[in-house]
Protein backbone atom coordinates (compact mmCIF):
# COMPACT_ATOMS: atom_id res chain seq x y z
CA UNK A 1 0.00 0.00 0.00
CA UNK A 2 2.72 2.23 0.63
CA UNK A 3 4.01 1.72 -2.74
CA UNK A 4 0.64 2.50 -4.27
CA UNK A 5 0.47 5.67 -2.28
CA UNK A 6 3.87 6.71 -3.52
CA UNK A 7 2.77 6.01 -7.04
CA UNK A 8 -0.19 8.19 -6.46
CA UNK A 9 1.85 10.90 -4.82
CA UNK A 10 4.57 10.84 -7.43
CA UNK A 11 2.44 12.37 -10.24
CA UNK A 12 1.15 15.00 -7.81
CA UNK A 13 4.71 15.91 -6.83
CA UNK A 14 5.86 15.93 -10.43
CA UNK A 15 2.90 18.12 -11.38
CA UNK A 16 3.62 20.52 -8.49
CA UNK A 17 7.26 20.71 -9.41
CA UNK A 18 6.41 21.26 -13.08
CA UNK A 19 3.96 23.91 -12.04
CA UNK A 20 6.70 25.67 -10.04
CA UNK A 21 9.10 25.34 -12.96
CA UNK A 22 6.52 26.75 -15.32
CA UNK A 23 5.90 29.61 -12.92
CA UNK A 24 9.68 30.28 -12.61
CA UNK A 25 10.07 30.11 -16.38
CA UNK A 26 7.23 32.58 -16.77
CA UNK A 27 8.91 34.98 -14.26
CA UNK A 28 12.27 34.58 -15.99
CA UNK A 29 10.71 35.20 -19.40
CA UNK A 30 8.99 38.35 -18.14
CA UNK A 31 12.20 39.56 -16.53
CA UNK A 32 14.14 38.70 -19.70
CA UNK A 33 11.64 40.71 -21.75
CA UNK A 34 12.00 43.70 -19.38
CA UNK A 35 15.78 43.51 -19.61
CA UNK A 36 15.62 43.32 -23.41
CA UNK A 37 13.45 46.45 -23.47
CA UNK A 38 15.88 48.26 -21.19
CA UNK A 39 18.79 47.10 -23.34
CA UNK A 40 17.05 48.44 -26.46
CA UNK A 41 16.47 51.79 -24.70
CA UNK A 42 20.14 51.90 -23.71
CA UNK A 43 21.17 51.10 -27.29
CA UNK A 44 18.93 53.89 -28.60
CA UNK A 45 20.40 56.35 -26.09
CA UNK A 46 23.91 55.28 -27.00
CA UNK A 47 23.18 55.76 -30.71
CA UNK A 48 21.67 59.16 -29.99
CA UNK A 49 24.77 60.04 -27.93
CA UNK A 50 27.10 58.93 -30.72
CA UNK A 51 25.14 60.95 -33.28
CA UNK A 52 25.22 64.01 -31.01
CA UNK A 53 28.92 63.52 -30.40
CA UNK A 54 29.65 63.29 -34.14
CA UNK A 55 27.51 66.35 -34.87
CA UNK A 56 29.25 68.31 -32.10
CA UNK A 57 32.69 67.28 -33.35
CA UNK A 58 31.76 68.25 -36.92
CA UNK A 59 30.47 71.62 -35.72
CA UNK A 60 33.61 72.17 -33.62
CA UNK A 61 35.78 71.31 -36.62
CA UNK A 62 33.87 73.81 -38.82
CA UNK A 63 34.20 76.48 -36.12
CA UNK A 64 37.90 75.75 -35.77
CA UNK A 65 38.38 76.06 -39.54
CA UNK A 66 36.46 79.34 -39.53
CA UNK A 67 38.60 80.62 -36.66
CA UNK A 68 41.80 79.62 -38.46
CA UNK A 69 40.60 81.38 -41.60
CA UNK A 70 39.73 84.52 -39.59
CA UNK A 71 43.11 84.36 -37.85
CA UNK A 72 44.89 84.14 -41.20
CA UNK A 73 42.85 87.07 -42.53
CA UNK A 74 43.64 89.11 -39.41
CA UNK A 75 47.34 88.26 -39.65
CA UNK A 76 47.37 89.27 -43.32
CA UNK A 77 45.58 92.53 -42.46
CA UNK A 78 48.00 93.13 -39.58
CA UNK A 79 50.99 92.59 -41.87
CA UNK A 80 49.48 94.91 -44.46
CA UNK A 81 48.85 97.61 -41.84
CA UNK A 82 52.37 97.15 -40.46
CA UNK A 83 53.85 97.52 -43.97
CA UNK A 84 51.75 100.64 -44.57
CA UNK A 85 52.82 102.04 -41.19
CA UNK A 86 56.50 101.50 -42.07
CA UNK A 87 55.93 103.12 -45.46
CA UNK A 88 54.25 106.11 -43.79
CA UNK A 89 57.09 106.41 -41.28
CA UNK A 90 59.59 106.34 -44.16
CA UNK A 91 57.60 109.05 -45.94
CA UNK A 92 57.53 111.13 -42.76
CA UNK A 93 61.30 110.79 -42.42
CA UNK A 94 61.77 111.75 -46.07
CA UNK A 95 59.44 114.71 -45.62
CA UNK A 96 61.36 115.81 -42.51
CA UNK A 97 64.62 115.67 -44.46
CA UNK A 98 63.09 117.60 -47.35
CA UNK A 99 61.63 120.16 -44.93
CA UNK A 100 65.04 120.57 -43.27
CA UNK A 101 66.63 121.05 -46.69
CA UNK A 102 64.00 123.64 -47.58
CA UNK A 103 64.52 125.45 -44.27
CA UNK A 104 68.28 125.35 -44.77
CA UNK A 105 67.95 126.67 -48.30
CA UNK A 106 65.62 129.40 -47.08
CA UNK A 107 67.96 130.28 -44.23
CA UNK A 108 70.94 130.25 -46.58
CA UNK A 109 69.16 132.60 -48.95
CA UNK A 110 68.21 134.93 -46.08
CA UNK A 111 71.73 134.68 -44.72
CA UNK A 112 73.21 135.53 -48.10
CA UNK A 113 70.89 138.51 -48.29
CA UNK A 114 71.95 139.81 -44.87
CA UNK A 115 75.60 139.02 -45.58
CA UNK A 116 75.44 141.30 -48.66
CA UNK A 117 73.78 144.14 -46.74
CA UNK A 118 75.65 146.86 -44.91
CA UNK A 119 75.98 146.16 -41.18
CA UNK A 120 73.96 149.26 -40.18
CA UNK A 121 71.02 148.36 -42.47
CA UNK A 122 71.02 144.73 -41.31
CA UNK A 123 71.19 145.87 -37.66
CA UNK A 124 68.16 148.13 -38.08
CA UNK A 125 66.08 145.31 -39.63
CA UNK A 126 67.18 142.63 -37.14
CA UNK A 127 66.55 144.96 -34.23
CA UNK A 128 62.87 145.13 -35.23
CA UNK A 129 62.48 141.31 -35.26
CA UNK A 130 61.81 138.95 -32.40
CA UNK A 131 65.14 138.15 -30.73
CA UNK A 132 64.84 134.42 -31.52
CA UNK A 133 64.34 135.10 -35.24
CA UNK A 134 67.21 137.56 -35.32
CA UNK A 135 69.47 135.07 -33.52
CA UNK A 136 68.59 132.34 -36.04
CA UNK A 137 69.58 134.62 -38.93
CA UNK A 138 72.81 135.72 -37.24
CA UNK A 139 73.74 132.07 -36.53
CA UNK A 140 74.04 131.44 -40.26
CA UNK A 141 76.39 134.39 -40.83
CA UNK A 142 80.17 134.56 -40.45
CA UNK A 143 81.34 135.65 -37.00
CA UNK A 144 82.97 138.82 -38.39
CA UNK A 145 79.66 139.89 -40.03
CA UNK A 146 77.73 139.06 -36.84
CA UNK A 147 80.10 141.25 -34.83
CA UNK A 148 79.67 144.19 -37.22
CA UNK A 149 75.86 143.90 -37.13
CA UNK A 150 75.71 143.58 -33.31
CA UNK A 151 77.95 146.64 -33.00
CA UNK A 152 75.38 148.70 -34.91
CA UNK A 153 72.45 147.59 -32.70
CA UNK A 154 71.26 149.10 -29.43
CA UNK A 155 73.16 147.58 -26.47
CA UNK A 156 70.01 146.05 -24.92
CA UNK A 157 68.89 144.33 -28.10
CA UNK A 158 72.46 143.21 -28.93
CA UNK A 159 72.91 141.67 -25.46
CA UNK A 160 69.56 139.88 -25.67
CA UNK A 161 70.44 138.38 -29.06
CA UNK A 162 73.96 137.52 -27.85
CA UNK A 163 72.52 135.50 -24.96
CA UNK A 164 70.31 133.60 -27.41
CA UNK A 165 73.28 132.99 -29.71
CA UNK A 166 75.34 131.74 -26.78
CA UNK A 167 72.56 129.35 -25.64
CA UNK A 168 72.13 128.06 -29.18
CA UNK A 169 75.86 127.42 -29.50
CA UNK A 170 75.85 125.46 -26.22
CA UNK A 171 72.93 123.31 -27.33
CA UNK A 172 74.69 122.56 -30.65
CA UNK A 173 77.85 121.46 -28.79
CA UNK A 174 75.80 119.05 -26.62
CA UNK A 175 74.39 117.32 -29.68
Amino acid sequence: MRLGFLWFLLPVLIYAQNSKLLECNKIFEERKHELELKLEAIDEQQQAYEALKEATEAMMKRKEEQLLKKEQELNATKEKIEAERRAIEDLIEQNKKILEEIKKAKTDKISQTYAKMKASAAAQILQQMEPEQAANILLSLKPKTVGQILAKMSPNKASEITVLLQNDEKSKKRK
